[in-house]
């Protein structure tokens, strides 16, 4: 290995621009994540992300109760579903502008976006109005989110990345101990509408706090352009566009009675959807090729199983189970909390050398058990209810070791001119299996007879993903050259 490479033989390169790298001794004594030269920037990304964590836990505590006010529990996977569909959009967009010109500016319109979709949803008088809300947080979170895992790419010297993943899962920490249960008991006590409203005082306060440190950032070497040979819709954002309308098609195809309108557009949906898909993903991801490929299908697998379940949960607790907003609040926070530990955990044993495809395996295993607890609990009366809070417990810990290992073992395999749109990537499948699956899910509770039964399909289906990423772990690390 070369002085000053990391285990690809890739450079560790200083992202300012005009700036040379520095050398070994010099790394070595900057210290650890919030040594000298990393301060400013690790805690302008752990408060992004710790804004995104607020936003996301605190609406999904309190969407059951916003879906039946607003006349929404027949579409109610929609309201998951449309910020995740622009999720895609934003964390393609972002991920390639970062490549050309550094994350600062990504970074400012994704938060800039994120206050209008929230002020647009707090206001909102309608469930298609407040989908619309959703929409705009979605392109927000998108590009929030990528810049995140773009800057720890880019940014730190491979022995600091494990650290920093581990420290991006524990930005959630905070959001999690007080935001369900903050929330829950605000929509109970006031309106749920003051969750939105005050997350844009706070999403000020991020921005004031994270962008400064940005500026200036660039990445080494090449343009990130896409070949101008290209049509549009092969482009990342016209394919991330396309993959957004085709995904839309197909789930709102479900909703419908009409079984002949069903079937054509959902065949539309898809015939969109999967070549948009190929179009977007990194080559390979389809077929989960070893490397790359595969690691961006085990995040879908990973992130399809955990928030699949997640976006169920509190609606299961509240309509199956009869708890409360700021009770099945706390669910969210368990899961949310054992993800750090777990995190953590895995960042110590990466530390000492060991395997990531095992430990991606690991994860795997245990967010099935923790789904398993979690479908039992919400479907038998005869459980005690506080068995899914258990449950969800159990899985956070697995998403924690599991998320971890896998994407420091993918991006380990990523050059660093590269690290922008791997970083996308890996958030757009992500956002795009959570939006599928949340919207499969919603539809089979609008036209299930027995919402319980279809809850427990829910949960089937993502046990089932968690297995099938249990038999693909493997194939993260790639061939020898």
């Amino acid at each position: 290995m070369k002085p000053g490479a990391d285990e690809t033989g890739t450079p560790d390169r200083d992202v300012r621009e005009g700036a040379p790298a520095p050398p070994p001794e010099a790394d070595r004594a900057a210290g650890g994540v919030f040594g000298g030269p990393y301060r400013a920037l690790t805690a302008g990304v752990l408060l992004s992300v710790g804004l995104v964590a607020l936003e996301s836990l605190g609406v999904a505590t309190v969407l059951p109760g916003i879906a039946a006010d607003l006349g929404g529990l027949g579409a109610y996977g929609w309201g998951l579903s449309a910020l995740m569909l622009a999720n895609v959009i934003g964390t393609v967009v972002a991920g390639r502008a970062a490549d050309r010109r550094g994350p600062a500016g990504p970074m400012a319109w994704g938060m800039l976006l994120l206050a209008a979709g929230c002020a647009v949803a707090g206001a909102a008088p309608t469930w298609l109005l407040f989908l619309a809300g959703r929409f705009l947080q979605g392109l927000g979170v998108g590009a929030v989110m990528a810049m995140a895992y773009t800057v720890i790419g880019l940014a730190y010297p491979e022995r600091l990345r494990a650290r920093m993943y581990a420290l991006l899962s524990s930005a959630w920490t905070i959001p999690s101990l007080v935001g369900p249960a903050t929330t829950g008991a605000l929509a109970e006590r006031t309106t749920w509408r003051w969750v939105f409203l005050l997350i844009l005082p706070i999403i000020a306060v991020a921005a004031a706090l994270g962008l400064p440190p940005l500026r200036g950032l660039r990445r080494s070497g090449g343009t990130g352009a896409p070949p101008a040979a290209l049509p549009w819709w092969r482009r990342p954002l016209g394919g991330a566009v396309l993959l957004t309308v085709g995904t839309g098609v197909l789930l709102q195809a479900l909703l419908l009675t009409d079984t002949v309108a069903l079937i054509v557009l959902a065949a539309v949906g898809v015939l969109v959807t999967v070549p948009s898909l190929r179009w977007v993903a990194p080559p390979g991801t389809l077929g989960a090729r070893r490397g790359l490929g595969a690691g961006v299908a085990v995040r879908a697998l990973l992130c399809g199983a955990y928030f699949g379940t997640e976006a169920f949960l509190p609606l299961g607790l509240q309509e199956s189970r009869g708890m409360t907003a700021t009770a099945s609040g706390l669910g969210l926070s368990a899961g949310a909390i054992t993800w750090v530990a777990g995190s953590a955990l895995q960042a110590r044993r990466d530390a000492r050398g060991a395997g990531r495809t095992a430990a991606t395996v690991t994860g795997f295993a245990v967010l099935a058990v923790g789904v398993a607890l979690i479908a039992v609990t919400v479907m038998s009366g005869a459980v005690p209810v506080w068995t899914a809070l258990l449950g969800w417990a159990v899985g956070g810990l697995g998403m924690g070791i599991g998320f971890n290992a896998s994407t420091t073992e993918t991006l380990r395999q990523v050059p660093a001119e590269r690290q922008g749109e791997a970083s996308g990537a890996l958030q757009l499948a992500q956002t795009f299996a959570t939006a599928l699956i949340a919207g499969l899910g919603g539809a089979a509770i609008a036209f299930g007879d027995d919402r319980d039964s279809s809850m427990l399909g829910v949960f089937v289906l993502t046990g089932l993903l968690a297995v099938g990423g249990m038999l693909l772990a493997h194939r993260l690390r790639a061939e020898p050259a």
